[in-house]
């Protein structure tokens, strides 16, 4: 490989196919803005609780989100190492 930089290409595919789907994307556009709780993102994607936590774990997963729990709800945060890590 000719760069100074190994790439990793599994994580790269990993962070990258976590970003591939444009209601993953819109997540996290809406998480520029700081902490969101579930029930936030639920409203303002118009979406069901069952089909956005499927998102929301493919984003986990990745290492792009971080979860806290407080009470019922979820609270979801950029990792910003991770995202970080993708643009470079």
């Amino acid at each position: 490989m000719a760069t100074a930089v190994r790439l990793d290409t599994t994580r790269a595919a990993a962070l990258f196919h976590a970003l591939s789907d444009p209601i993953r994307l819109d997540v996290v556009m809406l998480l520029l803005d700081g902490e969101r709780c579930v029930c936030d993102l639920m409203s303002d994607l118009g979406m069901a609780q069952s089909r956005l936590s499927w998102h929301l774990k493919t984003l986990a997963d990745a290492g792009i989100i971080t979860a806290r729990r407080d009470g019922r709800w979820n609270y979801y945060t950029l990792d910003a190492d991770t995202l970080a890590e993708t643009r470079d």
